[in-house]
């Protein structure tokens, strides 16, 4: 069967790791001040609702402090 001898098919593929481009890039634009204020806000926003649900969530999980076993349901009377 014949071969070719070629190292790499196509050139660009063996000088892509090389290759550097000339072209930079826009700088970019600098934020306002409403922009830095509405980020700000909505950081606030985030951080005071999960201080909030952690808040009013806790005394939910909290273990009950005097477990009545005393209530029992309709389903035991019967028995």
């Amino acid at each position: 069967m014949f071969r070719r001898r070629e190292s790499v098919p196509f050139s660009f593929v063996a000088e892509a790791d090389r290759f550097r481009s000339n072209v930079t890039p826009p700088p970019r634009p600098r934020s306002s001040v409403s922009e830095k204020a509405g980020r700000t806000l909505v950081g606030l926003a985030v951080v005071a609702g999960l201080a909030g649900s952690l808040l009013l969530g806790l005394p939910a999980l909290a273990p009950d402090q005097s477990p009545s076993h005393g209530q029992q349901t309709e389903a035991a009377h019967g028995r």
